[in-house]
């Protein structure tokens, strides 16, 4: 596994780097987001996770998930000394996948890391090539969305949430249930907002009306339901 690592503080970098090689993933390093966008443009591919600095001396981590976003579906995890709720939702209506807090315990940034890129790679069995809630079709062979037959573009936790709730038609489901699906742990790390915000994305880009959701509803005081 290789990880693009950008931070420009190179003795929290360096200590980075040891422990990932150490762990056994392989690492390339960018101290400045010029170094890392060229990086990203032409050697992305062989990227399969990416650790940002939120703070860098010529821009900043979100423009450099963005540019990640767009170029292909690569989990990001954000490390930011910046613990407030705007900061954090805004990284994760970018589509990071993940946040972590400065100063971190190197075990809890492995385990992160490993959760994401198990949700990256683990495929949930289906044994129904279609499945639907409502004007939403899903082609589970393909990975693709449909509303009113125009595809939809997912990122692969938006597509995972909307699978979990595709299989659950009728059921209500906590956020507690939500959690432990997505996450694939206990949820130790996980911060409540992360659903909050997938769940958003989920409505704007389904939803008729995401103000008046139809899809993926609230049932106050219990969880989430799909469809009737």
């Amino acid at each position: 596994m290789r990880i693009l690592l950008v931070e420009d503080d190179r003795t929290i970098a360096a200590g980075l780097e040891y422990s990932l090689r150490q762990e056994g993933f392989e690492t390339v390093l960018c101290y400045d987001a010029g170094s890392a966008k060229a990086e990203i443009r032409d050697r992305l591919d062989g990227i399969d996770l990416c650790l940002f600095d939120l703070t860098l001396p010529d821009g900043s981590g979100y423009e450099l998930c963005e540019l990640v976003k767009k170029q292909g579906d690569k989990p990001v995890i954000f490390l930011t000394a910046l613990d407030d709720e705007v900061n954090v939702v805004m990284g994760l209506d970018m589509g990071a996948d993940d946040y972590i807090t400065k100063p971190f315990r190197i075990r809890e940034l492995l385990s992160r890391i490993r959760s994401v890129l198990r949700r990256y790679q683990k495929q949930p069995a289906q044994t129904n090539v279609w499945l639907e809630i409502g004007d939403i079709r899903i082609h589970t062979l393909e990975g693709k969305v449909y509303k009113h037959g125009e595809e939809v573009v997912l990122t692969a936790l938006e597509y995972r949430l909307l699978l979990i709730f595709a299989n659950h038609v009728g059921q209500v489901l906590t956020r507690a249930q939500l959690l432990d699906r997505i996450w694939d742990v206990a949820g130790d790390f996980v911060n409540d907002n992360t659903l909050t915000v997938y769940i958003k994305r989920l409505r704007e880009k389904l939803e008729d009306d995401p103000q008046r959701p139809e899809i993926i509803k609230t049932i106050r005081g219990m969880g989430y339901k799909a469809g009737d």
